[in-house]
C-alpha cells in the first residue's frame, strides 16, 4: 500500500500538470498531447525530441514550459560550423591583475542550465552532436581533463525539421535511442489556428505564473520511480518492444535439454509476419523500460499510483517509432513506425 506522503506527492503532482498546462494555455494553443510528453519525459528523467516543421510554436512551448516551472532555460542553434566546445564550454587563460599570475579558467557553454532547447539538432556534425550523449547519459560534461557536473533537475529538447534534409545529418542510432520521447508536432486544427492568429496578431502581452521549482521537481521525480509496476504491465512492455525485433524469438529460453542443447518454446517463426516483412531493427530494453517509466509518470499526472497496460499503450508510439528501423519494403509501401506499433498493439497485445 502507497504511504500517506506518496499519495499526497501524487495529488501535488496531478495538481501541478494541470496547473501548468494551463499556464501554458495562455500562450500555446491546443498541443495538449505534445505538452503532456514533454511533462511526462521531465517527471521521469528523460530527454525529448521534437519533430515538426517550421513555425509549430515548438521553441515557444519549450520557452514557455521553462518559465511555468522556474527552470534556467538554455537555447542552442545548431549549425554545421558549431564545435563541441560551443556546447560544453573551453578553458581560457586569466592574468591576476595584482600578481601577474595566470591560471586556465573554465567558461561554462549553454549546456549548463536545466531547460537546454537543441534547436534544429540535425543541422550539426555528428562530432558536436555528441557532446550533448554524455550530458544527457551522465549529467556531466568533461572539458581538459576535468569533469563537471550539470545542475538538476536536467532536461534537454531537441527539435527537428522532417521535411528537409539538404545540409544535414542525421541522428546515429546510439542519439537517438538516449532520448525517451520522440514527439510529432503536428499542425493545428482550423479552430485552433483561427484561434492562434487572433491572439499573435493583436496587441496583447501574455505572461506566464512560475508553478513548480526545481527542488520540487526533483523530489516529484523521486515520487515517479515508487510508483509500483505489477508484473503483468511490465512484461506487457517488454512483449510489446520483443515483437519490434525480427530476429527475436517468443517463448522461455535458457532452460536445457537432457543432450546439452538450449531448449526454448519459441522459434523466429514467431515473429509477426508484419515485423519480418518491413523491420530491420526492432527496440532494444531500454525501450521497455521507458515504457514503464513513462507509464508510472502518466499514472501520477493523472492522479493514480499505479501504472496500468493502458498506460503503456499511451506511452508507446513516442517511445518505439525513433528505435525501429524500418528496410526498403516498408518505405517503398509507405509503411511508418507508427503504423507497425499500433498493429502491434492492436493484433498482438489483446
Amino acid at each position: 500500500m502507497p504511504e500517506q506522503d506518496d499519495l499526497q506527492a501524487v495529488n501535488e503532482l496531478s495538481e501541478a500538470y494541470r496547473a501548468i498546462t494551463e499556464q501554458i494555455g495562455q500562450v500555446i494553443v491546443g498541443q495538449r498531447q505534445v505538452i503532456e510528453e514533454l511533462l511526462l519525459a521531465m517527471f521521469a528523467r528523460g530527454h525529448c525530441l521534437l519533430v515538426g516543421v517550421p513555425g509549430l510554436a515548438k521553441t515557444l512551448l519549450i520557452r514557455t514550459l521553462a518559465e511555468t516551472l522556474s527552470l534556467e532555460f538554455s537555447r542552442i542553434q545548431f549549425t554545421p560550423d558549431l564545435m563541441p566546445s560551443d556546447i560544453t564550454g573551453t578553458e581560457v587563460i586569466q592574468e591576476d591583475r595584482r600578481s601577474g599570475t595566470r591560471e586556465f579558467r573554465f567558461l561554462k557553454g549553454p549546456i549548463f542550465g536545466n531547460v537546454i532547447l537543441a534547436d534544429e539538432i540535425n543541422r550539426t556534425p555528428p562530432k558536436t552532436q555528441a557532446a550533448l550523449l554524455e550530458a544527457m547519459q551522465e549529467g556531466q560534461i568533461t572539458a581538459g581533463g576535468q569533469r563537471h557536473e550539470l545542475a538538476q533537475p536536467f532536461f534537454v529538447l531537441a527539435t527537428q525539421n522532417p521535411i528537409e534534409h539538404e545540409g544535414t545529418y542525421p541522428l546515429p542510432e546510439a542519439q537517438l535511442d538516449r532520448f525517451m520521447f520522440n514527439t510529432y508536432v503536428d499542425y493545428p486544427d482550423e479552430n485552433e489556428e483561427c484561434d492562434m492568429v487572433r491572439r499573435t496578431t493583436a496587441d496583447v502581452t501574455v505572461s506566464v505564473s512560475p508553478t513548480l521549482s526545481g527542488e520540487k521537481i526533483l523530489a516529484l521525480q523521486r515520487i515517479v520511480r515508487r510508483v509500483p509496476a505489477a508484473e503483468h504491465v511490465v512484461r506487457f512492455a517488454a512483449r510489446l518492444a520483443r515483437l519490434t525485433r525480427p530476429g527475436e524469438r517468443s517463448g522461455v529460453r535458457g532452460q536445457r535439454s537432457e543432450r546439452g542443447g538450449e531448449r526454448g518454446e519459441g522459434t523466429k517463426k514467431d515473429v509477426p509476419p508484419l515485423v519480418r516483412d518491413y523491420v530491420s531493427w526492432g527496440a532494444g530494453p531500454r525501450a521497455s523500460q521507458y515504457m514503464v517509466l513513462g507509464a508510472k509518470a502518466r499514472a501520477v499526472l493523472h492522479g493514480r499510483f499505479h501504472a496500468t497496460e493502458d498506460d503503456v499503450r499511451a506511452v508507446a508510439l513516442p517511445v518505439l517509432r525513433h528505435r525501429i528501423v524500418t528496410n526498403f519494403n516498408a518505405e517503398a509501401e509507405g509503411v511508418k513506425p507508427d503504423d507497425i506499433i499500433r498493429r502491434l498493439m492492436e493484433e498482438h497485445m489483446v
